[in-house]
């Protein structure tokens, strides 16, 4: 049945609603922090239309406008909506409307990060079985050698995650600078492939996501997404799946997996 038929799905309609992603409204449910009408949700709920949902005490309403912003995040600031956490990147933004960010960028790098009120378009973007490109500049304390750049490029195993990473692009830049494309977004992971090597990373900026550049966007700033990068993400993310790893895997075990994901 269509969503429309049979209501949608209570972590979908906050995730459109732009209240917070899929996997978010998930942690929020299972808390006891969503109602619909005077019941408290449980996983799986269905909404329908005329049904009154609550977030946190307060009643949600769809937003109908789509947000995209352009981030060029500082050092320092946490991708993250939760208000305890005081450099959250919502608070340092202070968009006038309710937004969040599309994946994680570690709170010691900067540069690209999107924000989002619509949670498809995170879900279509970060989900690493789309395979979208992400691209870093890197710099680190010793030269940038020839053996090194093959090393990155062709896959390093993360014991301490359990995986290796996929083949990747690495470009050399300079002395100790190199340009990295990954595919994927373990914890940590440009850092923790550069420390089994035995390089430290001592500067990571976030350059590109997918067709979106950072530019000569300044630090700190946001900008939104232009009509026609909007267009060109459009096309590139039409055949990617929105749905989560586990909902691929029909309830297999994957939750190791999933939070190890987009956090670079």
């Amino acid at each position: 049945m269509q969503d429309s038929e049979n209501g949608i799905r209570i972590n979908k309609f906050l995730s459109e609603a732009g209240v917070c992603s899929r996997r978010e409204a998930d942690r929020e449910i299972e808390a006891g922090n969503v109602r619909i009408g005077e019941r408290v949700a449980v996983t799986g709920d269905r909404v329908m239309p005329e049904d009154q949902v609550f977030f946190r005490e307060r009643p949600v309403k769809k937003e109908e406008e789509m947000i995209l912003l352009v981030v060029n995040k500082p050092a320092g600031i946490v991708c993250t909506a939760e208000k305890r956490e005081k450099n959250n990147i919502v608070d340092f933004i202070h968009y006038p409307k309710r937004i969040y960010p599309v994946g994680r960028l570690d709170k010691d790098s900067e540069g690209l990060i999107l924000m989002t009120n619509n949670g498809e378009i995170v879900n279509k973007i970060m989900r690493a079985g789309n395979r979208h490109e992400k691209e870093y500049i890197v710099t680190v304390n010793r030269e940038v050698t020839g053996s090194f750049l093959h090393g990155m490029a062709n896959g390093v195993p993360l014991t301490e995650l359990g995986v290796t990473t996929r083949k990747c692009k690495v470009e050399k830049l300079g002395k100790h600078q190199f340009k990295i494309i990954l595919t994927q977004g373990l914890n940590r992971q440009i850092r923790r492939m550069c420390e089994y090597f035995e390089y430290r990373v001592t500067h990571l900026k976030r350059v590109r996501i997918m067709n979106i550049r950072l530019g000569d966007l300044e630090n700190g700033t946001y900008r939104k997404i232009t009509e026609e990068e909007w267009k060109t993400l459009q096309r590139l993310i039409r055949d990617s799946s929105s749905e989560t790893v586990k909902e691929k895997s029909k309830g297999r075990t994957t939750g190791w997996m999933q939070k190890q994901e987009s956090k670079n």
